[in-house]
């Protein structure tokens, strides 16, 4: 029976030439106590459809009916968790909690007020919380604060607009397998906007995917059996299915063809190419153990003794290889590649480059970190010259702005080079921070969670991007990542990290996968989802800070 019908609905924003165009001609009826995923890109309309369903704002054309009535505006019926929290910072759990219960049940006694509240705190696992306020409490507990709020005021319907996108991983996954939970109890209709597939399989009946123009694209009904284990789904035969099929759909309509460009890159040599003397010298090192961790500690004075981060952390790359370094939060990945990078003391052992120790920052260790950085002022061509105008110092100007272009250009960003960067969304920000470090011609390619800020679906076309200039230039390359996909994708080695502090290297997978990849064709891949178990296998031995005894990890030089 449906509940929620959307009927032509289109939505535009401004008038004549300067109208957008945000969802069109949409169809849609949502059945009672079903639990709907609409996934989609950034900038598809997904939370301009929520916003509709809401009564938060109204469509240009077309109607919007809750149980037949139409909708004109917010109601009691429709409960909505938003990704920002918005909680009241003055009042405790109880409190934010009982200000939407006062509001949707003036009628109620002060007890049973009380009794309600106290049920939907201890629903999402807050009853320890309930006294602190909002500053007291971590991401997690906030949105779930959140979450009981919206079921208090006892809902027929949940409208969930991105609401874990803001969390790390760990708690992302804990507070779906929550909300889930509470879906399965109260059978609630649950609409989710979200723009990970993993999150939409575990949690859905139905999945429509939202496509770039504003119209609805394909519909995927979800069979797997409830409860969906997170890990067990790694050996579903459906789930893998399905994630191909979701993932291929997104990525045709999603992901247009990068653009080749018309320039060839000069031959031009950078200033820290290696003295011929040097390169006679080192030659036994050069493409073996091109990059050398040795014993490496990383150790910080505290009021209370010294506190060993990183111990012994021990690595051989070859020449051209790409490692991927994974780990939970506070494992000592970014402080492993800080002090590769130079930008962080090494307080015991040693890091050799090319055969020489790593002292100080420099270009030959170009650095991508989760914020790009850029000059705000500058244009995307701007920002990239910097670094290349100081590395190749006997090129000539035109040289120089050749190489420029040439890296925005394999990018995506030949239309945009002369755009300031303050005009840039996250993601077009980060395409020139990655310009600019392969600008850089560099030796090591230093990569510190650099699509943690995107959202997943804009990733999975940076790490495209990233892989095509990769695969040009085979530039040797670390990568620090917490997600699992991403380290495979991306890697020949998976390194994993125990927990923090005193960590170390407790593991090494091997990646031994077909290049050039993609994505669509790695998810085919009969070896695929053997690494992600392994990879998953140990990070869930560390969760929750868990510190299991890891036997030393073999065959740590490179192979």
């Amino acid at each position: 029976m449906s509940i929620l019908k959307l009927d032509n609905v289109s939505q535009s924003f401004g008038t004549g030439l300067h109208a957008s165009h945000v969802l069109k001609d949409i169809d849609l009826d949502v059945q009672e106590g079903e639990f709907l995923v609409l996934l989609g890109f950034s900038g598809t309309g997904k939370t301009t459809l929520i916003n509709l369903m809401a009564g938060l704002a109204s469509p240009s054309r077309g109607s919007v009916t809750f149980k037949g009535a139409p909708i004109t505006g917010p109601g009691p019926e429709r409960g909505v968790i938003f990704q920002s929290y918005s909680l009241m910072p003055w009042l405790t759990v109880n409190g934010n909690v009982g200000l939407a219960v006062d509001t949707v049940f003036p009628g109620l006694t002060k007890r049973e007020k009380a009794e309600k509240v106290a049920h939907y705190v201890n629903m999402v696992g807050l009853s320890h919380a309930a006294t602190r306020r909002p500053a007291e409490l971590s991401g997690g507990m906030r949105q779930r604060v959140n979450v009981a709020r919206a079921l208090a005021m006892s809902p027929e319907m949940l409208l969930l607009d991105e609401p874990l996108s803001a969390l790390d991983a760990l708690t992302r996954a804990n507070l779906a397998d929550e909300i889930e939970r509470i879906w399965e109890a109260d059978k609630k209709t649950c609409v989710l906007i979200t723009n990970d597939v993993d999150e939409a399989i575990i949690l859905a009946d139905r999945i429509i995917a939202l496509n770039p123009d504003g119209t609805l694209g394909e519909e995927f009904t979800v069979t797997i059996p409830r409860p969906r284990d997170r890990m067990a789904m790694n050996t579903n035969d459906r789930f893998k299915r399905l994630r191909a099929d979701v993932t291929k759909y997104l990525m045709d309509v999603g992901i247009e063809a990068k653009v080749e460009g018309t320039r060839a890159l000069p031959r031009v040599a950078p200033i820290h190419g290696v003295p011929a003397a040097v390169k006679d010298a080192q030659n036994g090192l050069i493409d073996n153990r091109f990059v050398d961790f040795s014993h490496l500690h990383k150790i910080y004075p505290t009021p209370k003794g010294p506190l060993t981060v990183v111990e012994n952390f021990d690595l051989k790359i070859d020449r051209g290889e790409f490692i991927s370094l994974i780990g939970h939060s506070g494992c000592g990945k970014s402080t492993v590649l800080t002090m590769a990078a130079g930008l962080n003391e090494i307080s015991k052992g040693a890091i050799k480059l090319d055969g020489r120790h790593v002292e100080g920052a420099d270009p030959e260790r170009a650095v991508v970190f989760q914020s790009p950085n850029l000059f705000p002022w500058l244009s995307a061509r701007e920002n990239c010259a910097i670094g290349v105008d100081k590395v190749y110092p006997r090129a000539s100007q035109a040289e120089r702005q050749e190489v420029v272009e040439y890296y925005l250009e394999r990018v995506g960003l030949a239309d945009a080079m002369d755009k300031p960067a303050c005009d840039m969304s996250n993601g077009m920000q980060q395409r020139v921070g990655i310009a600019r470090a392969f600008a850089l011609s560099p030796k090591l390619l230093l990569l510190d969670e650099p699509f943690g800020m995107l959202d997943s679906l804009t990733r999975w076309e940076l790490q495209e991007v990233l892989m095509e200039v990769w695969s040009r230039t085979k530039v040797t390359a670390i990568c620090v990542t917490h997600d699992v996909d991403e380290a495979i994708l991306l890697a020949d080695r998976v390194v994993m990290m125990t927990n923090g502090p005193q960590a170390t290297i407790g593991k090494i997978t091997k990646v031994d996968l077909p290049r050039p990849r993609s994505r669509k064709a790695l998810l085919e891949h009969p070896d695929y989802y053997t690494f992600r178990q392994e990879v998953l296998d140990f990070l869930e031995e560390y969760e929750h800070g868990a510190k299991p005894r890891t036997p030393a990890p073999k065959a740590l030089a490179a192979e």
